[in-house]
């Protein structure tokens, strides 16, 4: 299990670094990583992300700007709440302006 414990803790790490206002997705932390097919365990490090309070798990959507984990925060609109405060508008459980909104982090932490 280390590998696992070490792999959420390297999608938390770069989750961290995601700014406010800005999202991005299970799949770019996953290429980021070097692990490109691995966007569903980026998933899991997100769902486990709730025992870290300095992870904003809200910014991180799925390639579509979905908000697929929303079923995780609680309540069915606490990702959303978390969004807007960050100043990110969301409408249908949909990013608006993804493509604007989106943060590469191979682009920017450099690849």
């Amino acid at each position: 299990m280390p590998q696992e414990s070490s792999f959420f803790q390297n999608v938390w790490d770069v989750v961290r670094l995601v700014p406010r206002g800005r999202v991005t997705s299970y799949g770019a932390i996953a290429k980021y990583l070097g692990t490109g097919m691995s966007a569903r365990m980026v998933g899991w490090a997100m769902n486990a992300a709730h025992t870290q309070h300095d992870v904003p798990a809200q910014r991180v959507v799925n390639r579509n700007g979905m908000l697929s984990g929303k079923m995780h925060f609680g309540t069915p609109t606490r990702m959303q709440e978390l969004l807007e405060a960050d100043g990110v508008a969301v409408k249908d459980d949909q990013v608006q302006d993804f493509p604007k909104l989106f943060w590469d982090p191979a682009t920017a932490l450099g690849f």
